[in-house]
């Protein structure tokens, strides 16, 4: 019997001592010490755990023993592990740090402009770039209504903030455009080579943009294709300028989208009086298609575009009797292959090849000038995320350009020029999350042009920090650097250049909330290294140097508002800038011809559901711009007459998918003037004669009828309008 009661006591007591419960228990806070409630705590591997109560506090009971990971998790923040000594682990603080990748976490905003619908923070949607009044579908106008833009009626490229067009990069899914726009010829303005058709997002940086990028004094100009067609479909559209068709093929891994457009200005030029004489209007064939291929890792895309360019006209030219001649042909190609993806342990990779054909056929008065230029660039990316606050990111660029100009004044004259430029670069960057509300991006390009003969180093650094759930302050300062423009050196065999520079300082503020955006930016540019040259025009002979300086400044406004009214979007841009240069052949420090000091954009979109129709205003605005008046003394002491130009646009649902669209630009018919040109002598009184710069017309008129045929009886293009 004892044996037996010895036997029972020893079985109890071993039971006990191997099913013993040990006690885990404590506190979980957030970074400033608050109590997190309801967060969930657990031993790894098991099922013992608990939440934690109002208060923060927990506890539990576990018959684990040793050493196990303790979990503690919460949607807001980051996910809490730590290895513990389960016996002795009571009353213990847990704290948890905020989830930096959550959607309201800080984003760095200085400098950049986004649309599309991948953007966190949307200045534009996807629609705007072609339903804004007055843009006529190029993504150049729609974006000459945001602020740090002037609008140069007798050009059309982007000017940015007291920067040249040619200062402005243009990029592809991250792949650099070498000749981003159409033919042109002196003062007709051109337009974007590209549709907006293929485009899912647009990031226009005004400054201060990422190391990865090189070669742009200004700013970038970033286009994303779509990932992804949505359905098979077929568009067709019928227009006063020209036809167009498209048609996308979706298969269960990739799709082909395809986009054609044939351009006759003719008719309009008949309707609509004319301020040159065009002996052939303008007219152009080209077309753009987008293959992807979605891999278990990853996208390749292949995009490809094509046009093809001519016109015919007379210009008044104040240096001679009689009008002067301009009969251009263009030949345009581009190709752009990329692919991104993912590999190994969290390594993303980008990479893509382009390369760019134009070839220019110019008879200007009794001269011949024919050019051509081969561009290529290789472009390979790295980048990984090596924690929750830090992502590295390094990759390095290839470009490669080739241009030749052949000169022939058919008398007595004849000439060769070009260069051949190679300019290898390697970038690093890192992202830094010091929090939700505090990140920071700081990087570096490093860059060899075999050409200038010179290595360029170019820090990079940005800060953001979130001051409330919808507010937040950016700063940014960056070191660009830019091969002198074509102009300049294809005398590169006569002349030794370097490559011009700018520094930028960017403090942005911005609110959003949704339905509504406001920001506002400060910047200030320093430029250094301009090209000047001696001549009245830019000739072989010129005494070229790079000791021309500058700088721009000023204050960029942006507000826009969809919780006014029911069916209506508006948005408001205001632009000051204060910018002087001494370049090209400028005697002094002044302002260049391209600048207003002040620009006003108001942008308004209205759906009107009883009529089936959308409705749109554009009014901009701009201060006179400076021109030189050589009977003065003061070099560039002239002021044009404020620009003024009201836009409207009209889209009507015949059925739904068949849409009637009207647009005319400058409709009070506002007689704008862009400059003045002088005469190279004066006349027997002593007086330099001129003549103004205007539009090529007053008015645009256009209209046209669009029909989308898929099996989703809902589609059409209203956003392609």
């Amino acid at each position: 019997m004892k044996t037996k009661l010895l036997f029972l006591i020893s079985f109890l007591f071993f039971t006990t001592l191997f099913f013993a419960q040990n006690t885990i228990s404590g506190r979980v806070v957030d970074q400033k010490g608050k109590p997190v409630a309801g967060a969930n705590i657990y031993l790894e591997g098991t099922y013992d755990g608990a939440t934690s109560s109002e208060t923060g506090e927990f506890s539990f009971e576990t018959t684990e023993t040793g050493n196990k990971f303790l979990v503690v998790s919460f949607l807001l923040f980051e996910t809490f592990k730590k290895e513990i000594d389960v016996a002795n682990f009571k009353d213990q603080t847990v704290k948890l740090r905020e989830n930096i990748n959550a959607l309201d976490a800080v984003v760095i905003t200085a400098g950049t402009l986004e649309s599309g619908d991948k953007a966190r923070v949307s200045v534009l949607k996807p629609l705007d770039i072609v339903t804004t009044a007055g843009s006529a579908g190029n993504i150049i106008a729609a974006l000459q209504t945001l602020p740090g833009t002037q609008s140069v009626g007798e050009d059309g490229r982007l000017f940015v903030r007291g920067g040249e067009a040619s200062e402005t990069q243009t990029f592809v899914d991250g792949i650099r455009v070498a000749q981003p726009y159409g033919a042109t010829t002196n003062n007709l303005p051109t337009r974007s080579r590209f549709s907006p058709f293929l485009f899912s997002g647009i990031a226009f940086s005004t400054g201060g943009y990422s190391a990865e990028y090189g070669e742009a004094l200004s700013s970038v100009l970033l286009l994303n294709t779509q990932d992804e067609a949505d359905h098979d479909k077929t568009d067709i559209g019928l227009m006063t300028v020209g036809l167009s068709l498209g048609n996308t093929q979706k298969w269960k891994k990739s799709s082909l989208s395809v986009n054609m457009a044939y351009i006759n200005l003719a008719p309009y030029q008949a309707a609509i009086p004319q301020n040159v004489d065009w002996n052939s209007p303008y007219q152009s064939l080209g077309g753009e298609t987008v293959y992807r291929y979605n891999f278990t890792n990853g996208i390749f895309k292949l995009y490809a575009s094509f046009d093809s360019e001519k016109f015919d006209l007379n210009q008044k030219n104040i240096n001679f009797e009689n009008p002067v001649r301009t009969d251009m042909n263009n030949n345009n190609f581009y190709l752009n292959s990329s692919y991104k993806g993912t590999f190994g342990t969290g390594w993303q990779i980008t990479s893509g090849i382009s390369y760019g054909y134009s070839k220019n056929k110019l008879k200007y008065d009794v001269n011949d000038i024919d050019n051509d230029e081969n561009a290529a660039q290789l472009k390979l990316k790295l980048s990984k995320k090596v924690s929750n606050h830090f992502k590295l990111s390094f990759g390095t660029d290839y470009f490669i350009t080739k241009f030749n100009e052949d000169f022939d004044d058919n008398v007595s004259l004849q000439a060769s020029n070009g260069y051949n430029s190679n300019i290898a670069a390697f970038y690093t960057e890192g992202d830094i999350q010091f929090s939700k509300n505090l990140a920071a991006k700081v990087g570096f390009r490093i860059s060899n042009n075999s050409l200038l003969d010179e290595t360029a180093i170019a820090p990079r650094a940005s800060l953001a920090y979130k001051v409330s759930k919808s507010s937040q302050f950016s700063f940014a300062y960056g070191d660009f650097s830019q091969a002198p423009v074509v102009n300049y050196i294809k005398y590169s065999k006569y002349h030794q250049f370097e490559s011009e520079k700018a520094k930028h300082y960017i403090l942005n503020y911005q609110f959003t909330k949704p339905g509504q955006t406001f920001r506002a930016e400060a910047y200030y540019k320093d430029y250094s290294n301009l090209v000047q040259y001696d001549t009245k025009d830019i000739q072989y002979n010129s005494v070229f140097n790079n000791n021309g300086s500058g700088y721009a400044k000023g204050l960029d406004l942006f507000w826009r508002d969809s919780n006014l009214y029911k069916n209506l979007e508006y948005w408001i841009s205001y632009s000051y800038i204060d910018s002087e240069r001494q370049y090209k052949n400028f005697p002094t420090m002044s302002t260049p011809n391209f600048i207003a000091n002040h620009t006003l954009s108001i942008v308004t979109k209205y759906f009107i559901t009883d009529w089936k129709s959308q409705i749109g205003f554009t009014n901009s605005y701009s201060s006179g711009r400076p021109y030189n008046d050589p009977n003065q003394t003061q070099f560039m002491n002239g002021k044009t007459k404020a620009y003024n130009s009201l836009s409207f646009n009209w889209a009507y649902l015949l059925t739904t998918q068949k849409i009637l669209y009207f647009s005319v630009s400058n409709i009070l018919g506002t007689q704008n003037v862009f400059g003045y040109d002088y005469a190279r002598t004066p006349d027997v009184n002593g007086v330099y004669q001129r003549q103004a710069v205007v539009p090529t017309a007053d008015r645009f008129f256009f209209l046209g009828f669009f029909w989308t045929i898929s099996k989703d009886k809902n589609e059409n293009q209203l956003k392609n309008l």
